[in-house]
């Protein structure tokens, strides 16, 4: 009889609870993003983290938890990057703007950058009280208030409204990111930008 200890049962057999959990949210999101949320299943998950499927039972209940927790690691990812450059234009919102811009379009413009995975996995679940399309649509939100108080900075007489065009204006990157080349990102973004920001200073109160 074989009594060596397979891979999955070894590390489950360890007792970290945390590394399993990261081990299998990290190889999930990995496959949820290359391959999309549908075409990826659970046993691809265990197959490739090296866990036994309880193990990733015991830590998401279903495979949507799973997909939700996907988004919500690639939130705080995204936030944590806008709060570190927000931090060193605190005084500048033109300036502020323009560096989200550029490392918004340096992200576009990666070699295998697949697109936003939020507007991703929101085309693929359209049910509104999908908990995935939930950090999705929030996540979404949390951008256009972030967008309406650099608006608010610029003194504009419509903040809500450039708001909602920066939002607009990001998102179509996002989406374009397959026919844009690398470097082409940045510069309609900033170029177009500054046109949305110059026009909204024009208008009437």
């Amino acid at each position: 009889m074989d009594n060596q200890v397979k891979p999955a049962e070894a590390l489950d057999a360890s007792g970290n609870s945390a590394e399993v959990r990261d081990r299998v949210l990290a190889t999930a999101s990995a496959l949820f993003y290359r391959q999309g949320v549908r075409a990826v299943g659970v046993d691809l998950i265990v197959a490739q983290a090296g866990v036994a499927k309880t193990s990733l039972y015991r830590h998401f209940r279903t495979k949507d938890d799973l997909i939700a927790a996907f988004l919500q690691r690639e939130d705080e990812e995204f936030w944590a990057c806008w709060d570190g450059v927000a931090r060193l234009h605190q005084a500048d919102p033109v300036a502020e703007l323009e560096a989200h811009l550029l490392w918004i379009g340096e992200r576009v413009g990666r070699p295998h950058y697949r697109g936003c995975p939020q507007l991703n996995v929101a085309a693929e679940f359209p049910d509104a009280d999908h908990p995935a399309r939930q950090v999705a649509v929030a996540h979404k939100q949390e951008m256009r208030r972030r967008l309406q108080g650099i608006a608010e900075r610029l003194h504009v007489p419509r903040p809500q409204e450039l708001a909602g065009q920066l939002s607009l204006l990001i998102n179509g990157a996002f989406v374009s990111s397959q026919v844009l080349s690398s470097s082409e990102a940045i510069l309609l973004l900033r170029a177009s930008a500054r046109a949305l920001v110059s026009a909204a200073h024009q208008v009437a109160v």
